[in-house]
C-alpha cells in the first residue's frame, strides 16, 4: 500500500499538482523576479517563497515586522488572517527557514495588487511577537487565538488571554504534541478542588474586561447578555456596561461552540473531511464545502469539469439565498416583527424541497467532492428550480412591504450601529457587512472563481453602513442570486460532473474485477483518498457572511498536515464594542442581529 501511495503521489505531480513547498523558484508570484522586487523594497533578509496557490509568502525577521507591515498596510489594507502553523513535526521543508513555531498573517489587496502572506520564523524557546494592534484593530482576536492554540506571546497586546478554550485550559490545542482525541487524554476528574478553581475563574471581574465599576456621580451596573439568550444568536456572552439603559461597553465573549474543527482536519484524510466543513457556517451548506475542495483541486492539479462548476455555483447561490431568509425573518423578528419569519421560513422550507431532491440532504449535504460533485442532476431538477425562481421575484416584492419599508423597522435600525469603509477594512469586514458601507467589493466579481465570471449579475451596495444598510444588502443579493440561478437553469452545460482525476475519481467499478492494480487503486481512492504533493494552497469564496477561506498545508501525505480556516463572523463580531457604544440595550439587539454570524463560524 505504501508503495500504491507513493505511485499515487507521483501521479499527481505527472497530472499537474502543486509545487513542493521552496523559496525564489520560478512559479507565479514567488519566482526569482518577484523575490528580488521584495528585497529590493525590504532588504536582503526578507526571503520569497512560492505556494501553489500563486500568493507571494514574505520570511521576514521578527524584529522587523512592525516596520515591514507598516509599510504594507498602503497596498494591503486588510488584515484578512492571522494564526500559526507548527513546524516540529514537519518533513518537507526543503528551503525554508528554521522555524519550530510560524506565525503567518494574510493581507488582503482590494485594488488588484493580489494577496500577499507574510511569515514570521520563532523558536520554540521564544514563541514572542510585537503585536499589531497598533496597525491593525482586527489583529486583537487573531493574536489572542494564536497564543490560545500555539502559545505565541504578542509583546503590546492590550489584554493577552485565552479566547476560544477555558482560562484553566492546559496545554495548546494547536500544537502538535497536543492530544487531538479525548481518548488520548487521561480521564476527567472533578475533584473539590478543580470545582471551586473552575467556579473562581469563573467569577466576573470588569477590571479584567478593561471595565470601571464606577465613575463621576455614576455607578455602573453589569449585566451578562448570554451565552444561552434569543437575541445573541448562538451560545454568545456579551458582558454589558451599563449607565442606566446606555451601553457604556460591551465586551464579546466567544468560545462556548468550539470543537476544534481546525485540529479535527489534521487528523482526518483530505475526503473524509468535507462533512466537517458543512459545520462550519452550518447555514451555508455546500458553500462551505467549496473552498475547501478548491484548495485541494489545486493542490492536486485536478480540472474541475464546466457542468460540475454550474452545478457548484447553483447549490451554493441557493444557499445563500436560505441563509439570507433566515437573517431577513430574524432581524425583523429581533426588532418586533413577529409575522416575516413565518412567511421567510415557509419560502426556505420550499428551497430545502429542491436541495433534498437534488443531493439527498438538506441543511447539511456534504454534497460538494474533490474533482466535482457526488452525482449528477435528478431528473426533473429543471422543473423544481425554475418554478423557485418563477415564484420568489414576488414574494420579495411582499416582504419589502411588510418588512424592508416597514416604518418600525426603520426608526429601530436607520442611522444604529454605523461604520465606514475604513473601519471596516481596519477589523477586517467582508461580504455584506463590507458593501453596505458604499465599497462595491465581491469575490466573485473581483476574482471570480467556479466560472463566476460568465454570470450576469450585480453587487448590491449601500451607503450609511448602519443595520439597516446591512439587511438592505442581503436582500437586494437574495435577487441577484436568484439571476445566477436562472442562468444556470437556462445554460446548464452538459458533460461529466467529476473529474476524471486519479485523485479524484476511482476507477469504474466494474474494471476492478479484471485487473488487481486497478483494484488497489480504486481501494486506495475510497479509504485513503487522494495523496498530496507537499504544498501549501489558500482559497477564498464568497460566503454568506462574508470572505470564507480554508489555507491548507501538505506534508506529502493523505491528511492534512495544517487546515487553517478563516472565516467572515469571527472578524465581524470584534467590532461589537466600537459600534454599540452609547447606544441602548435595544439598540444594541439590532446591532448583533445586523451582523448575521453564526457562533458555529466564529468558534470553530
Amino acid at each position: 500500500m505504501a508503495a500504491a501511495a507513493a505511485t499515487a503521489a507521483a501521479a499527481s505531480d505527472a497530472e499537474g499538482g502543486g509545487p513542493p513547498t521552496a523559496l525564489n523558484r520560478e512559479a507565479p508570484g514567488g519566482g526569482p523576479a518577484h523575490g528580488r522586487h521584495w528585497r529590493q523594497r525590504f532588504g536582503e533578509d526578507v526571503q520569497v517563497q512560492e505556494s501553489a496557490d500563486g500568493i507571494p509568502n514574505l520570511w521576514v525577521p521578527r524584529q522587523r515586522l512592525l516596520e515591514v507591515m507598516r509599510g504594507l498596510k498602503g497596498d494591503y489594507p486588510m488584515l484578512f488572517d492571522l494564526s500559526a502553523v507548527d513546524e516540529r513535526s514537519r518533513s518537507h521543508r526543503d528551503g525554508l527557514p528554521e522555524s519550530d513555531f510560524t506565525v503567518f498573517y494574510h493581507l488582503l489587496s482590494l485594488n488588484g495588487h493580489g494577496d500577499l502572506r507574510v511569515k514570521v520564523a520563532l523558536a520554540e524557546d521564544s514563541c514572542e511577537l510585537p503585536s499589531l494592534t497598533p496597525v491593525w484593530p482586527a489583529a486583537n482576536w487573531y493574536e489572542r487565538e494564536a497564543y490560545d492554540m500555539f502559545g505565541v506571546r504578542f509583546d503590546g497586546h492590550p489584554n493577552l488571554y485565552r479566547i476560544l478554550t477555558p482560562a484553566l485550559w492546559e496545554g495548546h490545542p494547536l500544537r502538535k504534541d497536543h492530544p487531538a482525541r479525548a481518548t488520548e487524554m487521561d480521564p476527567y476528574c472533578m475533584t473539590d478542588e478543580v470545582l471551586e478553581a473552575q467556579q473562581s475563574s469563573l467569577l466576573f471581574k470588569p477590571e479584567e474586561w478593561g471595565m470601571s465599576r464606577q465613575a463621576k456621580h455614576t455607578d455602573f451596573m453589569f449585566l451578562n447578555l448570554g451565552p444561552n439568550h434569543p437575541s445573541v444568536h448562538g451560545v454568545f456572552r456579551i458582558a454589558l456596561q451599563l449607565d442606566g439603559e446606555v451601553v457604556v461597553d460591551a465586551v464579546p465573549d466567544i468560545g462556548y461552540h468550539h470543537r476544534g474543527a481546525e485540529k479535527m482536519g489534521e487528523r482526518q484524510s483530505w475526503h473524509t473531511y468535507i462533512p466537517y466543513t458543512d459545520r462550519v457556517d452550518y447555514l451555508g451548506g455546500v458553500m462551505n464545502n467549496l473552498p475547501y475542495v478548491m484548495a485541494v483541486e489545486r493542490m492536486a492539479g485536478i480540472q474541475v469539469p464546466e457542468r460540475a462548476q454550474v452545478i457548484r455555483v447553483m447549490m451554493a447561490e441557493f444557499f445563500r439565498i436560505a441563509s439570507h431568509l433566515l437573517f431577513f425573518g430574524t432581524f425583523a423578528q429581533d426588532v418586533g416583527q413577529m409575522s416575516p419569519v413565518f412567511y421567510m421560513f415557509a419560502d426556505r422550507e420550499r428551497l430545502f424541497s429542491i436541495v433534498e431532491a437534488i443531493t439527498g440532504g438538506r441543511m447539511h449535504p456534504a454534497w460538494f467532492r474533490i474533482g466535482g460533485v457526488t452525482q449528477d442532476l435528478p431528473d426533473g431538477w429543471d422543473v423544481m428550480v425554475r418554478d423557485f425562481v418563477d415564484y420568489m421575484p414576488a414574494r420579495m416584492d411582499h416582504y419589502d412591504k411588510m418588512a424592508t419599508h416597514n416604518g418600525i423597522l426603520k426608526q429601530r435600525t436607520v442611522g444604529i450601529g454605523q461604520y465606514d469603509t475604513a473601519e471596516a477594512i481596519d477589523w477586517g469586514v467582508t461580504g455584506p457587512g463590507l458593501r453596505a458601507t458604499g465599497l462595491e467589493w465581491d469575490l466573485r466579481k473581483q476574482r471570480p472563481y467556479s466560472g463566476y465570471e460568465q454570470f450576469d449579475f450585480e453587487v448590491p451596495t449601500a451607503a450609511n453602513g448602519d443595520c439597516y444598510d446591512r439587511c438592505v444588502v442581503r436582500v437586494e443579493e437574495i435577487r441577484q442570486s436568484l439571476r445566477i440561478i436562472r442562468q444556470c437553469l437556462d445554460n446548464m452545460p452538459a458533460g461529466p460532473y467529476k473529474a476524471d482525476h486519479p485523485q479524484a475519481t476511482p476507477p469504474p467499478k466494474e474494471r476492478t474485477m479484471q485487473d488487481i492494480e486497478t483494484l488497489i487503486q480504486h481501494f486506495l481512492n475510497v479509504s485513503w483518498g487522494p495523496v498530496l504533493p507537499p504544498s501549501e494552497c489558500s482559497v477564498m469564496v464568497e460566503a454568506t457572511k462574508g470572505l470564507n477561506a480554508y489555507y491548507l498545508t501538505s506534508d506529502g501525505g493523505t491528511m492534512s498536515y495544517r487546515t487553517r480556516i478563516r472565516t467572515p463572523s469571527f472578524p465581524h463580531l470584534q467590532m461589537i464594542p466600537m459600534i454599540s457604544r452609547g447606544f441602548m440595550i435595544a439598540d444594541l439587539i439590532a446591532i448583533i442581529a445586523s451582523i448575521d454570524f453564526v457562533m458555529a463560524d466564529v468558534d470553530r
